[in-house]
């Protein structure tokens, strides 16, 4: 009962993705489907699932019950308002044009695309918060960079690919979702978590692309 309760929501998304294959618009269970496995009402059935198979019927009260889930609440409210704050600020540098001035800085100074793409993505990481956020921005700043260098070959891409994920991850801090997972899955303060996680992600970053530039010219040489 405890795997089905986590594996609901996954199975009631699962469910909207196959209705909407298999079935032609219109179609009324194709409607249903969609409408329960909508990623927010999913979750929220599988919440109140859990709160009955999980609480009322293994003996606690309805008190109990609403206690438990205002400490869940409690524990990843700061997370979930640390996302939401690294995806707004990350909207904030695209339509306020910062991200195309970073673009025209980096060809500007002539960088090379890996470095470039590498910088780009840590600078949103360090901003944001959110490694999911750099890649995909930093990607989108990279296309008209890579259309101007047409002599690049399929193996120098894959590894400007690796340096933007290196970038993601460099100087997790205290905007980082995984930053507070992280100190409050190890019972850590936050001065040892930026001693240990913090540190331990800008090695793997700078190494990472440290790594990645070194193959990308000995790649271009071959």
């Amino acid at each position: 009962m405890t795997l089905f309760s986590i594996l609901s929501p996954v199975i009631l998304m699962l469910l909207a993705t196959v209705a909407e294959l298999l079935l032609p618009k219109g179609h009324a269970v194709r409607e249903a489907a969609q409408f329960i496995g909508h990623p927010t009402l999913a979750l929220l059935l599988a919440v109140l699932m859990a709160s009955v198979t999980l609480g009322t019927r293994c003996g606690y009260t309805r008190s109990e019950v609403l206690k438990f889930t205002e400490q869940c609440i409690g524990a990843v409210g700061l997370t979930i308002l640390v996302i939401g704050g690294g995806g707004g600020f990350a909207r904030v540098l695209r339509d306020s044009g910062v991200a195309e001035a970073i673009g025209r800085a980096g060809d500007a100074a002539h960088l090379s695309p890996l470095l470039y793409g590498w910088l780009v993505s840590a600078f949103i990481r360090v901003a944001t918060g959110s490694a999911t956020v750099a890649i995909t921005t930093a990607s989108g700043l990279l296309v008209p960079v890579l259309a101007a260098h047409p002599e690049m070959n399929p193996h120098q891409v894959a590894l400007i690919i690796c340096a933007v994920g290196c970038g993601s991850l460099f100087l997790s801090h205290l905007n980082d979702a995984g930053f507070w997972i992280v100190k409050d899955s190890l019972g850590l303060s936050v001065g040892q978590t930026l001693k240990t996680w913090t540190v331990c992600e800008t090695i793997v970053g700078i190494a990472g692309m440290l790594f990645s530039l070194a193959a990308f010219h000995l790649v271009a040489r071959l």
